[in-house]
């Protein structure tokens, strides 16, 4: 590889220091860079975190050109390399020293939008702090029905992001799986329930014990986001569309897990 897109938080990198030392070094090995990848852009390196990650691979999801993470943040799950080893890493880069996973996502589809995440598709309230009731078909069968805050359908990837907080189950990224989780579920015995990747999700916003109109929104993602309304259904499946993710550790989940934890 020696064609790179190279993308930047400028939150954390805000004089864009770290940036232009990335770019040079590119330059300085024979390499090309810009920063709107095209066709001929073999790599997106993306300097910053999981957060980064998520919104590169979300703008350039049709291209399907394998992203690599410099972590600028605390330690990352999609931002594999860390900082201080920046370096080294784009060494082996440049020597084709490296694997590529190819991680699933959700799709979404709701009143003829339809929308993608790597992570999670996020159901909660919006405007007042009030109870949502979600009706949950799988497959064309009823499951159960939630009050809650919100719920969680995340993917393997997303499982130690905002399902890991709710109290969802930690999943090895390549497996083929969706969580959900309920958000503060109003009850004593809500559990995530573990689904198949080829299975069909529907999601309705159901009444309340009043009849009242009530409004959801749904995040993708943390992003793109669909309003939804009392009797509203969004269906949710695996999507066809896959992340590429560069590899260049042979360390396994476990080990990354391990070290978050300790932390």
């Amino acid at each position: 590889m020696n064609n790179f897109c190279v993308v930047t938080n400028s939150i954390k990198d805000p004089d864009l220091t770290f940036t232009k030392e990335v770019c040079a070094y590119i330059a300085d090995n024979g390499g090309h860079f810009s920063t709107h990848p095209d066709k001929d852009t073999d790599c997106i390196i993306v300097l910053g975190g999981d957060g980064t990650v998520l919104q590169a691979a979300g703008d350039t999801l049709d291209l399907g050109i394998p992203l690599l993470g410099i972590n600028l943040g605390t330690l990352g799950y999609l931002a594999e390399i860390e900082k201080k080893e920046w370096k080294k890493a784009l060494q082996h880069v440049f020597a084709d020293e490296y694997e590529i996973d190819s991680r699933m996502m959700l799709e979404g589809e709701h009143g003829g939008a339809k929308k993608f995440a790597l992570n999670d598709v996020v159901f909660a309230r919006s405007g007042a702090l009030r109870i949502l009731n979600y009706d949950i078909y799988v497959n064309g069968l009823y499951l159960n029905s939630f009050n809650a805050d919100g719920i969680i359908f995340s993917t393997p990837t997303g499982s130690t992001a905002y399902n890991l907080s709710a109290g969802g189950p930690i999943v090895e990224p390549g497996a083929s799986l969706i969580v959900m989780t309920p958000i503060c579920p109003h009850t004593l015995n809500s559990r995530s329930v573990v689904l198949s990747g080829n299975d069909k999700i529907e999601v309705q916003i159901g009444r309340t014990s009043n009849e009242s109109m009530l409004e959801a929104e749904v995040d993708f993602d943390g992003s793109g986001r669909i309003s939804m309304k009392t009797g509203d259904r969004m269906r949710i499946r695996k999507s066809d569309k896959v992340v590429r993710l560069l590899r260049l550790r042979r360390r396994s989940f476990l080990e990354t897990l391990h070290r978050k934890m300790a932390d």
